[in-house]
């Protein structure tokens, strides 16, 4: 028996190893996506609630640009200080900025409906998330083997965008239209999926990661927060790369800053646009996963440039164009979701950017990083810059020829990439052990 149980073991180890590459990520991965599921609670309801409770549409802006602007900060800063601090603080460091930001934003801004608490508390809660999440980034670079680092970032992005897109969002839907739990009250329920989130990837997986380890004496230093923009001129590639993941998913925060205005225009009903966005991200999510694993046997780059830029470049102009042109929904949808499909082919960008320079992986993932938190700002700002003098064609036009020059960024980001099995040989050979 015990030798039975012994095998069982075994044989489930090295599943979990053949999948998510080991115990401690398989781990840090799900406590990601708990994490960003309390994290994206009010992701498409804040806006249009504080409105309702008297903001302007400018004051929402203002305080959704200044939360980007954090966002991106911490987002530059989370790999270089995952590399000087090690990752686990860095997560945990995250983890206490959420605790802070949350309690003031909830005690004091949302019952005042006041701008000079809502802007500073919220702005602390957009600098936790990028520490916890793409400092965990960091850790995947470290502990993935180079030739399976497609699949184990196309991973994280399946359990991020899940637990952002898809848990939260479905969260809150059911408690505010079928509990009808009062938005304040379901705020503060993020606290508990955060922390959740943060036992399961901290204290339960244990241990130090690979980056706690290396050259620790050489990096322990604020000095090195330098790489973190000398890698820039030192690595031009990992510059291109760094604005390639601006661009891919500056659109798709950009959309519903005008989107749901346009279907209005357009006589669709005010409903259409949520169910477009909710299968937009659906197919997102599990293409992140996929994306992954087909751009390892591909290749990282390939998929990139020819899916990820190509395809949303050409998806993005005909959605805008099936809308004016009064497609069905069903037609709208399919293109959303094609479009999700193709934005998410940019997930082999995280596999890329450390390859590109193996010795300063932190800080080329701090530039990767940038670039993501770059995105949600750089979306909204193009809305706010242009919507008024060249309309909604003029934005989409905008957004598609800037896809079109990160497919040419994508040409000089070439990156020998190392040749393995892949997650379904690796998965069946694992079956194969425990059979």
């Amino acid at each position: 028996m015990a030798r039975l149980l012994f095998i069982r073991e075994e044989c489930m180890g090295n599943i979990i190893n053949r999948i998510f590459v080991s115990p401690k990520l398989m781990l840090g991965y799900f406590g990601v996506m708990i994490f960003m599921a309390g994290e994206g609670l009010e992701l498409n309801w804040l806006p249009d609630y504080l409105q309702h409770n008297g903001m302007t549409e400018a004051q929402t802006g203002l305080i959704y640009t200044i939360y980007g602007l954090m966002v991106a900060i911490s987002s530059w800063f989370s790999g270089v200080l995952a590399e000087i601090f090690g990752v686990r603080r860095v997560m945990f460091i995250g983890l206490v900025l959420f605790y802070i930001g949350s309690f003031f934003f909830l005690t004091f801004g949302i019952p005042t409906n006041s701008l000079y608490w809502i802007i500073p508390t919220y702005a602390i809660r957009g600098l936790a998330y990028p520490l916890f999440a793409y400092g965990f980034l960091v850790w995947v670079a470290y502990e993935a083997p180079a030739e399976r680092l497609g699949s184990a970032v196309g991973i994280f992005w399946f359990m991020y965008s899940g637990g952002v897109a898809v848990i939260g969002t479905k969260y809150s839907d059911i408690m505010l239209n079928y509990f009808h739990m009062q938005h304040l009250h379901l705020l503060w329920t993020a606290l508990i999926f955060v922390t959740l989130g943060a036992i399961i990837a901290l204290a339960l997986s244990g241990g130090d990661t690979a980056s706690n380890n290396n050259q620790k004496s050489e990096k322990a230093s604020f000095a090195y927060l330098l790489n973190g923009l000398t890698i820039l001129t030192k690595k031009p590639k990992v510059a291109m790369g760094g604005i390639v993941r601006m661009i891919n998913t500056s659109a798709a925060y950009g959309f519903p800053v005008f989107i749901p205005a346009l279907l209005i225009a357009q006589s669709y009903d005010k409903s259409v646009w949520l169910s477009v966005v909710f299968w937009l991200w659906m197919t997102n999510v599990a293409f992140n996963l996929l994306w992954g694993i087909i751009a390892d046997k591909l290749g990282w780059r390939n998929v990139v440039m020819w899916f990820g830029c190509v395809g949303c470049a050409i998806t993005t102009f005909l959605f805008y164009y099936a809308i004016i042109s009064h497609a069905s929904v069903l037609t709208i949808t399919v293109i959303a979701s094609v479009y999700g499909c193709f934005l998410a082919a940019f997930v082999p960008l995280s596999a890329i950017m450390p390859m590109l320079a193996p010795n300063e992986k932190g800080a080329a993932m701090s530039i990767l990083n940038f670039g993501a938190g770059m995105s949600y700002f750089f979306g909204y700002f193009i809305v706010t810059l242009f919507i008024a003098s060249i309309g909604s064609a003029g934005v989409i036009y905008i957004y598609t020829v800037l896809y079109i020059v990160a497919a040419i960024l994508m040409i000089f980001v070439n990156v020998r990439q190392p040749s393995g099995d892949s997650v379904e040989h690796e998965l069946s050979v694992a079956v194969k052990e425990a059979l």
